[in-house]
C-alpha cells in the first residue's frame, strides 16, 4: 500500500505522518506546499504518476476563514483548484482520494446534528470555496472519499486549545462565545480515522463518499474553554485562575460569519467502517503536550 499525503506540516497532516512512521507494510509519500504546489496541475501529476499510489489523502488547504473573504481567489485555488487537480491526477492512475472538508459547508442554521445528506449552504468564501472543493472531488474522481470534521485541535499548529493557553498566562477575564456549538475534534484521532478509511478502500475498492468526523460530546467554544483551563490548572501548567464568560455571537463580530450549529452526525462512518468518534475530553488530559 503506496499513500500520498499532501499538507505534511497541518495539524491534521503532522499526526498522519507520525502515524505511518508507526506502521509496517505500506510506503508513504508525504509533501508540504515547498514540495507540491496542488494548484499547479503539471507538477502534481508529474509527482503522482511517478510516486504511483494507491490512494492521496489531501490535507492542504487554505483555512484562514476570516482572510478568506478577501482572499477569495486564493482560497478558490488551494481549496477547489488544488483537490480538482489531484483528483484527476488520481483517476489517471486509478488510485483512490480522501480529502478533508469542513463543516462551514452547512449554514448552521439546523436544530439537529447535519448528516453527510443535509443540503448544503454555505455562508463565507472559505466554506464555499471548501464546497467547491468537494464538488471538484468528486466530479474528478469516482474512488473518493470527503471526510467533513470541525473544531480541530493538537498538539501542533495553531488552533483553540493553544490559544486559550496562551491567553490565561496574561489574562485574569476572559469572553468567549456560547452560543455556537459543535464537536472539538483531536486531530491524532482523524489521522487515526483516515488511516482505518484508507486501508479498507484500498482493499476493498467500496465505500466510497462523504463523510462526516468529528467529537462528542458537542459543547459551545465557552464550555470546552472552561474545560481547557479546568484541566491546564489541575495538571498545573502556570496559567493563573481565569473567569470565563459567556458572550454571543453579536458580542464578537468577525468578517466571516461562523455557524451557530456546527454538530455534525457520525453515524455514517460508524456504521460503514467502525470508527467512533473522537474523544476530545481524553485527548486534553495530554494538555501538557499543547502548552
Amino acid at each position: 500500500m503506496k499513500i500520498l499525503i499532501t499538507g505534511k506540516n497541518g495539524q491534521v497532516g503532522r499526526c498522519l505522518v507520525d502515524l505511518l512512521e508507526a506502521q509496517t507494510g505500506l510506503t508513504f509519500l508525504a509533501l508540504d506546499r515547498e514540495e507540491l504546489d496542488i494548484t499547479d496541475s503539471i507538477q502534481v501529476d508529474k509527482i503522482v504518476t511517478e510516486f504511483q499510489p494507491n490512494i492521496i489523502i489531501n490535507a492542504a488547504a487554505y483555512t484562514a476563514v476570516d482572510k478568506a473573504e478577501q482572499e477569495s481567489e486564493l482560497a478558490f485555488a488551494i481549496n477547489r483548484y488544488g483537490p480538482q487537480n489531484l483528483a484527476y491526477a488520481a483517476n489517471k492512475i486509478n488510485a483512490a482520494i480522501l480529502h478533508i472538508s469542513t463543516d462551514y459547508v452547512f449554514d448552521g442554521n439546523s436544530a439537529e446534528s447535519y448528516t453527510e445528506s443535509d443540503v448544503t449552504a454555505p455562508q463565507g468564501e472559505y466554506g464555499r470555496s471548501k464546497l467547491a472543493g468537494e464538488h471538484a472531488v468528486a466530479q474528478a474522481c469516482p474512488k473518493h472519499i470527503i471526510l467533513r470534521t470541525a473544531w480541530v485541535f493538537g498538539e501542533r499548529g495553531n488552533n483553540f486549545v493553544k490559544t486559550m493557553l496562551r491567553l490565561a498566562k496574561t489574562r485574569e477575564s476572559l469572553g468567549v462565545v456560547g452560543d455556537q456549538f459543535g464537536g472539538p475534534t483531536y486531530a491524532g484521532d482523524i489521522a487515526k480515522a483516515i488511516l482505518t478509511i484508507s486501508k479498507q478502500v484500498v482493499r476493498e475498492s467500496k465505500a466510497y463518499g462523504i463523510y462526516h468526523f468529528s467529537g462528542f460530546p458537542h459543547v459551545s467554544w465557552y464550555i470546552f474553554a472552561k474545560k481547557i483551563f479546568e484541566i491546564a490548572l489541575e495538571q498545573d501548567l502556570h496559567v493563573q485562575p481565569i473567569q470565563v464568560n459567556p458572550i454571543t455571537t453579536l458580542d464578537y463580530p468577525t468578517p466571516a460569519k461562523r455557524p451557530a450549529n456546527s454538530r455534525l452526525n457520525c453515524d455514517k462512518i460508524h456504521n460503514a467502517f467502525g470508527i467512533e468518534q473522537s474523544d476530545w475530553q481524553a485527548a486534553l488530559v495530554r494538555i501538557k503536550e499543547y502548552s
